[in-house]
């Protein structure tokens, strides 16, 4: 019997990924948009999920603007922790299992190695403390759920860094990155292919099972901004590839403050779904085939 998904979000690159790679598993997806359960009305959300029967509800709608959000902190933290919080006080122990997406910004990147889930949490900035609140509200308010904390998504899809990247080399000129911020890349599809194959097994897990609280999911491989743009160039244009200097963080000031390194371990989910995540390299060149083939639908 299909896997009942009930998902709130359809725009966001994770969205669209469980949405597109949805046919490849048993699951039947209902998803949301902004339009049907609006996120800065929490009490409608939670009436969405009394009206629609699911085994599973997975949060993929969110306040992404980090740097905005330092002016918009109530919207920031009525999208992000009192809206999942609704969702999940209507699931309860009892009712669906939820995942819910989280990220490494509630580190504050001082730690001097990868972060692990059980590490003191200490966000820098507005958004990553709207996060942080709404994976402790979801945590509370259900055994039954699985928080994914994530870093740099990207994907074919909308606005990331990759097709950034790919603009700017298009433009021509200097092309500068920040070198002293650290990270996992996590592709879209991967980290969608991963909750999609997991929903039979968390549909059917009991309260307080290991597959639920909290597990980091990220590409192998840390590397810096820097680092990852000429990963970007190198697999995308090769000889042709622009160099990169390298700027500080200081160099290019922001609104919100973020961590220097909020690596993510992901040892707990490989121990516990026995599953390793891929490259970062190796997902990006699926990602960058994507955008070849779009590009020659277009044309």
């Amino acid at each position: 019997m299909s896997v009942r998904i009930l998902q709130f979000g359809t725009t966001g690159q994770v969205a669209r990924e469980l949405l597109a790679q949805a046919k490849g598993h048993d699951v039947e997806i209902t998803a949301l948009s902004r339009a049907q359960a609006d996120f800065e009305d929490p009490d409608a959300v939670a009436q969405a999920v009394r009206a629609h029967p699911a085994d599973l509800v997975i949060i993929a709608a969110a306040y992404t603007a980090v740097d905005l959000a330092e002016t918009e902190a109530d919207r920031a933290h009525r999208v992000n922790a009192l809206a999942p919080a609704a969702i999940a006080g209507v699931c309860g122990d009892d009712g669906p299992a939820i995942v819910h997406f989280s990220t490494d910004y509630v580190f504050d990147g001082a730690k001097g190695a990868p972060y692990v889930e059980a590490d003191d949490p200490h966000p820098l900035n507005v958004y990553g403390a709207s996060k942080l609140a709404g994976e402790g509200a979801v945590l509370a308010a259900s055994s039954r759920a699985l928080v994914l904390r994530t870093s740099w998504v990207v994907s074919s899809h909308g606005k990331n860094f990759v097709k950034t990247m790919l603009r700017l080399a298009g433009e021509g000129g200097t092309i500068r990155v920040v070198d002293d911020q650290f990270g996992r890349p996590t592709s879209a599809a991967d980290l969608a292919g991963f909750v999609l194959a997991q929903a039979p097994r968390l549909a059917k897990a009991r309260a307080g099972a290991p597959v639920f609280g909290l597990h980091h999911f990220a590409n192998a491989g840390e590397v810096s901004w820097k680092g990852f743009a000429e990963g970007v160039f190198d697999l995308a244009l090769g000889p042709a590839a622009p160099k990169v200097e390298a700027i500080a963080t200081a160099d290019r000031p922001a609104p919100a403050m973020r961590p220097l390194r909020g690596t993510l371990s992901t040892q707990k989910l490989e121990r516990v779904f026995g599953m390793k995540p891929r490259t970062w390299r190796e997902a990006l060149g699926d990602i960058l085939a994507e955008l070849k083939d779009e590009q020659r639908s277009a044309a």
